[in-house]
């Protein structure tokens, strides 16, 4: 599993998957993806469309991460993910509590602050 990160010109922090949420993937990347989400008032979009495969061990690392965003009095959101992944937000009831866009444009205008 590979992280990158970046900050968007609207102050969205962008992170970047790449590889499979497994036990050995979430573990790789997951203080990483902590730090990389932390801060008061923070936009965290995070990019799934180079995730091959999400377990039940990357779900957890998500959720609490995007319960602590919104906590902490900022957004969550994931950024299209591939079917294999949709599927399993879908089954597991993520979809209903994470906001999912399928592009950059609508994920923008969700995290943008009102």
């Amino acid at each position: 599993m590979e992280l990158k990160y970046k900050e968007l010109e609207d102050n969205i922090r962008l992170v970047e998957l790449n590889g499979a949420l497994d036990m050995n993937g979430t573990y790789a990347i997951q203080v990483e993806f902590v730090r990389a989400c932390e801060g008061d008032h923070a936009r965290v979009l995070v990019d799934l469309s180079k995730v091959s495969y999400l377990s039940s061990v990357g779900i957890p690392m998500l959720v609490n991460t995007a319960k602590s965003v919104i906590e902490h009095g900022g957004k969550f959101a994931l950024l299209n993910p591939q079917k294999a992944v949709a599927d399993v937000l879908d089954l597991t009831g993520i979809s209903q509590v994470i906001r999912i866009h399928p592009d950059l444009r609508t994920a923008r205008a969700d995290l943008a602050f009102s």
